[in-house]
């Protein structure tokens, strides 16, 4: 009889622990909103939310008008080819250092472990932001969500 209790207080303790958890998990899913602000952070903050909700038309609205600027379809392509590939990364965007017409946002990029037994890794890098039209639009992030060839001349042959 007093096995039957504790085993029944085991089930209910761990059948608690299962609902607080759950409670926990859908609790804890904050949907991420675009920020409003007219900064070089808030540009390369949108940009990186955009992409990693794979809104390309939203993420694209953030390149500068320049010279080599890939059109919408290569933009687009880049990320269903696999050539630019943010879905094993996360980003913390960091501070801005602006410098007139031209600004530089650091950015942590944390990789994930490809196995159980390893910790994943940082890599620090900066994205380039340059003043359009009272906007700051990007010229330049790092490789997961930019490509190689936008807004480098083409090799020519």
């Amino acid at each position: 009889m007093k096995q039957d209790r504790f085993l029944t207080g085991i089930l209910i303790g761990i059948g608690l622990l299962i609902l607080v958890a759950v409670a926990l998990f859908f609790m804890r899913q904050d949907e991420k909103k675009f920020l409003t602000e007219k900064s070089p952070y808030a540009a390369t903050y949108n940009y990186v939310l955009a992409v990693t909700n794979q809104d390309y038309k939203a993420a694209y609205a953030y390149l500068a008008d320049k010279e080599h600027k890939p059109t919408y379809d290569q933009f687009r392509q880049s990320f269903f080819s696999g050539n630019v590939n943010s879905d094993n990364v996360g980003v913390n965007v960091g501070e801005a250092d602006v410098n007139g017409d031209e600004a530089f946002v650091d950015l942590t990029l944390v990789y994930a472990s490809s196995d159980p037994f390893s910790g994943g890794y940082n890599n620090t890098d900066r994205a380039q932001l340059v003043k359009q039209n009272g906007e700051w639009k990007l010229v330049y992030m790092p490789y997961n969500f930019w490509a190689y060839d936008w807004y480098t001349e083409p090799i020519k042959p």
